[in-house]
């Protein structure tokens, strides 16, 4: 599987149930203008993705070969846990009133943070540092194809997801990267 096909298939299962798509969804309510919302999202994603995939590579460069290895080993498989736990957006949570693009930007940025597409994204990036931009532009198609329809549709389409069917999927996905790992 490529590079690109691998980092799409990884984010955008990751994704599915995540703070930042429950995000997605309340900026649609709230602004009710998918467009901006959507475009900060992309902009949002390229700017935190490349950041994380980078810092992978920071990472990787200061690991000997078979240490690395063993990082992403491990860090595949504590993702392949993560997922299998509901994310809640924190109700507490606040937007500004800044417009639906910058207030989009500014939350999506920030919930991302530390969070499962960003950490995997890092992983990603430590492990294909050969292929960077194929990571992150397979990071943000995976991140707009899990978001862009919950902005479009609206609770409707996340309310009719299989999403404990879909994290199980995706625990699989990342021990199956943690298994091929071994083997890099």
């Amino acid at each position: 599987m490529s590079v690109l096909a691998i980092s799409i298939t990884t984010v955008a299962l990751a994704e599915i149930g995540d703070k930042t798509q429950l995000l997605s969804f309340l900026l649609a309510s709230r602004y009710r203008k998918p467009f901006p919302i959507i475009a900060a999202i992309f902009f949002a994603t390229i700017a935190n993705h490349a950041l994380a995939a980078w810092l992978g590579v920071v990472v990787a460069d200061h690991l000997s070969p078979q240490v690395l290895k063993w990082v992403l080993v491990v860090s595949f498989l504590a993702m392949a846990a993560w997922v299998l736990i509901p994310d809640k957006l924190d109700e507490q949570e606040s937007l500004s009133n800044r417009g639906p693009f910058m207030a989009s930007f500014i939350a999506f940025f920030i919930a991302e943070i530390g969070d499962k597409t960003q950490i995997a994204t890092s992983i990603l990036g430590a492990q294909y540092a050969d292929a960077l931009m194929m990571v992150i532009l397979g990071t943000t198609i995976g991140m707009l194809l899990a978001n862009v329809p919950v902005v479009l549709i609206g609770k409707f389409s996340a309310d009719r997801l299989p999403l404990d069917w879909i994290r199980r999927i995706t625990a699989i996905l990342f021990v199956a990267l943690a298994v091929g790992s071994i083997a890099f």
